[in-house]
């Protein structure tokens, strides 16, 4: 299996504060991974560094064998990187359809069916009756639903999801599931940050668990989550 995404060393800090420290992880192609840890563990800002919209003091981030910690954002999405945001950012003044355009337009260089492409994912995430919808008259699931499609239209290979599934209803969250492992299922490798631990392990391949910024543990995602090391950190118990 070939590595798609490979970040090692990587520091960052905010004055005093080391939010990301000597952090070193992998993606698999085709693979999902989950990252986890406590509120302040430095999972948003890794993603903010592999997405290039925040520097690393020192580090290297590589994916697809080269090296992008010097490329700028919009290369990083063309070159196949996506995410989506904790807190769904459409942009409300225009339509359902139109947000996907715009994703189309600044993802893949190539745009000879960015419409079709784009009709397609509408159908695939359940937002085809609200194509000409405004953005911002959408309700969280369908808010969150056009994330993941906005992000799609990119054509990423990695799809980075930030804490997708939070303030969600349980069914809702069953519904997003079903969804992400369908796009798993397509071939995107996926890194998903969660809290809502049962809905992340029902996707992923692997966790990784992260403690103010650095690597604590990773491996099977049963074998992780009954580990030692996390019952210390989200639970307080040191046995």
């Amino acid at each position: 299996m070939s590595r798609v995404l490979e970040i090692r060393g990587l520091n960052k800090s905010y004055g005093a504060l080391k939010v990301i420290d000597d952090l070193s992880l992998h993606l698999d192609e085709g693979e999902a991974l989950g990252v986890v840890g406590p509120n302040g563990a430095g999972k948003t800002t890794m993603f903010d560094l592999i997405l290039g919209t925040t520097e690393p003091d020192s580090g290297e981030i590589e994916f697809e064998r080269m090296a992008i910690v010097s490329d700028q954002p919009y290369r990083r999405a063309r070159a196949g990187l996506g995410r989506t945001f904790q807190v769904p950012q459409p942009f409300g003044g225009l339509s359902v359809f139109e947000n996907l355009l715009v994703g189309a337009a600044f993802g893949d260089a190539r745009r000879d069916d960015d419409e079709a492409r784009c009709v397609a994912l509408l159908e695939s995430t359940g937002l085809i009756d609200k194509a000409n919808r405004l953005a911002e008259t959408l309700t969280l699931l369908e808010r969150k639903r056009l994330e993941l499609a906005r992000a799609l239209a990119t054509k990423p290979r990695v799809l980075l999801l930030d804490e997708i599934a939070g303030g969600l209803t349980e069914p809702e969250v069953e519904e997003l599931v079903v969804l992400i492992r369908q796009i798993h299922a397509g071939g995107t490798s996926i890194i998903w940050i969660e809290h809502l631990l049962h809905a992340l392990l029902k996707v992923v391949d692997r966790v990784v668990a992260l403690h103010f910024g650095r690597h604590l543990i990773e491996g099977d995602p049963a074998e992780v989550m009954k580990s030692q090391a996390i019952r210390e950190v989200y639970l307080g118990i040191d046995e």
